[in-house]
């Protein structure tokens, strides 16, 4: 049995460990239709661009959003990014059926195999931080 799991595309067998998979959760007191969309929304908090990530129809367009620079995103950004994506975690697998899934990853490497992304996944050489697989094994733990 493999002692890592891969997740990033939508055929992957752990999908919904991704940011861009569809299950909405409540915090701060709105509904968030992916996770993408909360971890993008919250560089821009206070602002009108905040909203329009909040109310935009898909985790790609969120992504898209929340990368423009032409609006500058919160100077605390990169001391706070790892804590605001481990709340966002926590909310999210507060769903039963996402709890049960990620706690049936049992004690596995998780692995964000993502090809663009070397802080949250792996990147194209596959040396990235992995943070997010990282944080899912941490909110994992706690759901024991």
């Amino acid at each position: 049995m493999a002692k890592i799991i891969f997740f990033f595309d939508r055929d992957d067998q752990y999908y919904e460990l991704s940011n861009f998979a569809g299950f909405g959760f409540e915090l701060d007191g709105h509904h968030w239709r992916t996770m993408e969309h909360y971890f993008q929304a919250k560089k821009f908090e206070g602002t009108s661009h905040f909203e329009k990530i909040l109310n935009c129809g898909s985790p790609k367009q969120a992504k898209d959003l929340g990368q423009n620079r032409d609006i500058p995103i919160r100077r605390d950004w990169d001391e706070v990014k790892e804590s605001i994506m481990l709340t966002g975690l926590r909310a999210k697998f507060q769903n039963p059926e996402l709890k049960q899934l990620l706690l049936g990853t049992a004690k596995k490497l998780l692995v964000e195999n993502s090809p663009y992304d070397s802080y949250w996944g792996i990147g194209p050489n596959g040396k990235g931080k992995n943070r997010l697989g990282h944080l899912l094994m941490q909110v994992r733990d706690e759901s024991r």
